[in-house]
């Protein structure tokens, strides 16, 4: 998580939504990327999405299934049907999204009967600091 953290931090300093998000493959970190949807003029460019295109080119195939997808705040409707798609094997998140949050607030995506996967879910790794960063943020800008 010190990986998503540094990300976030980064993603903040660019003036984007300070999220970060690390895949691990086989005990190694092969993928940080932060949000980068104004960079990139794109609403799908956040941090898990992009964590999760890079990894599968780096993995070479569409399932993540050996793989743990940490990111630094719980991930919306949006990521969590790619993470499900992509059948990672665990989701460890810092902060919780009471808004938009889609894995224990929210739509509960993952317990919804109609989801096809579920991977392990470890919630508030990180928590405070990913809270921290957010808070800093968006206090910042109003």
């Amino acid at each position: 998580m010190d990986f998503a953290l540094v990300a976030a931090s980064e993603a903040g300093q660019a003036d984007e939504v300070p999220v970060g998000a690390v895949v691990v493959f086989r005990g190694k970190v092969i993928v940080t990327v932060r949000n980068r949807m104004r960079e990139l003029n794109d609403a799908t460019a956040h941090a898990e999405m992009l964590a999760i295109a890079a990894a599968m080119k780096i993995v070479g195939s569409g399932r993540l299934s050996e793989c743990d997808l940490y990111v630094t705040l719980e991930p919306c409707t949006m990521c969590a049907g790619a993470i499900a798609h992509a059948r990672f094997r665990r989701v460890c998140f810092g902060a919780e999204d009471k808004k938009a949050g889609a894995v224990e607030n929210g739509v509960q995506f993952f317990a919804h009967p109609s989801c096809h996967h579920h991977p392990e879910i470890i919630s508030g790794i990180g928590a405070q600091k990913s809270q921290e960063l957010l808070r800093d943020f968006f206090s910042a800008r109003r």
